[in-house]
């Protein structure tokens, strides 16, 4: 037994979770590989004959099958297609159908995969879980666990893991959080795997792996397309624009594929899935001051004071906005600084003290 412990590290066959699982075993750690099966790639996707691509493929399991057997640490092969698909994709359809915009990796890191491997690390007598995203695992003084971004600002993924609890956060380890991506590739060199470096990374939704999430509704509810199809675009005084092909097929903050010529650029800025309607406007009118956040997930502190300032991010690629937060009807309500635009309900809110998370939460529909 290692004097380090035992550690279950989630391998998708990448070169992140790769090297994740070598640093660790190089570290001293007993290493334990386990590659998770999310989903199937035949019932995803309308394009037949079609590789897989992501990580849910065979190649990318034998992949980390393979490092696993070269470096003497056992590997095992995880099938949660039924937990995965019964809330993830669910949720995801159920959403659009709702008007709002999912994120299904923050729900599935939040409800799926940590819980599937802390469930698997304890059958296997593991003290940690790990996994080769990149941000860091850290105590307060106050003794709660947090997430902190990663070094590599370009590659950080803290928005993603807002919704890890304290008993997850305790027992999970990222070794990649305090590193470059240029580093991680010069590693997989180092430790044999120049190929590796070189290997496409996958940046769909793993059960979208064509981007086209419409079509996946159209599949997922077949009756769908015939349901939604005419509902109205009107401005944002109500006048009627013109017909739409559904209001699950539009996202706010959307200008392409429209199929709409107003003599401007004209955006969505609001779903109203009770009549079928799409709200067009211009650029300025997505800019909001004020969102209501629920569904709160505490990490740095376990509660907040009124008025706490944060730095508040709704969408992944966001630099984030000067904010205030107030505990507001079980959630929490953000007034910004300065405007924001393009506040998509159904995204995820995510506040920020400096470079580590508070916590976050799902964004929720203003009321008119």
């Amino acid at each position: 037994m290692s004097a380090k412990g035992k550690v279950l590290v989630a391998m998708s066959g990448g070169i992140d979770s790769t090297v994740a699982a070598l640093m660790l075993h190089k570290e001293g750690y007993e290493v334990v590989g386990i590659t998770m099966k999310t989903w199937d790639y035949a019932t995803s996707t309308g394009t037949s004959g079609k590789k897989e691509t992501g990580c849910c493929n065979l190649d990318s399991f034998n992949d980390a099958r393979m490092a696993a057997v070269q470096h003497g640490f056992p590997h095992y092969i995880l099938d949660i297609r039924d937990e995965f698909g019964d809330f993830v994709i669910e949720n995801f359809v159920d959403e659009y159908l709702a008007g709002r915009t999912p994120n299904p990796c923050v729900m599935c890191n939040t409800h799926i995969k940590w819980r599937a491997l802390l469930k698997r690390a304890d059958a296997l007598g593991c003290d940690y879980i790990a996994t080769g995203h990149y941000a860091q695992v850290l105590q307060h003084d106050n003794g709660r666990f947090f997430i902190r971004k990663g070094l590599d600002e370009s590659k950080d993924q803290s928005y993603a893991l807002w919704g890890l609890q304290q008993d997850l956060l305790k027992r999970t380890l990222l070794p990649l959080g305090t590193y470059r991506k240029t580093a991680i590739r010069q590693l997989a060199h180092d430790y044999g795997y120049p190929e590796l470096a070189k290997k496409s990374e996958s940046y769909e939704i793993c059960f979208v792996p064509d981007n086209d999430y419409r079509g996946f509704l159209k599949r997922r509810v077949p009756t769908l397309e015939k349901e939604v199809n005419g509902g109205h675009f009107v401005d944002t005084n109500g006048k009627v624009l013109g017909i739409h092909k559904g209001y699950p097929f539009y996202t706010v903050g959307q200008r392409k594929g429209l199929d709409i010529a107003l003599g401007k650029p004209v955006f969505v800025t609001r779903i109203i899935p009770e009549t079928n309607t799409v709200v067009l406007g211009e650029e300025d009118d997505l800019k909001e001051t004020e969102m209501r956040v629920s569904g709160i997930n505490w990490m740095k502190y376990d509660e907040i004071t009124p008025g706490m300032e944060a730095v508040t991010k709704i969408r992944y690629k966001d630099a984030g906005a000067l904010s205030n937060l107030y505990p507001y009807e079980n959630g929490v309500k953000v007034r910004f600084y300065e405007a924001v635009k393009g506040i998509a309900p159904g995204q995820s809110a995510v506040f920020y003290e400096n470079n580590d998370v508070i916590g976050g939460g799902i964004i929720q529909r203003n009321p008119l």
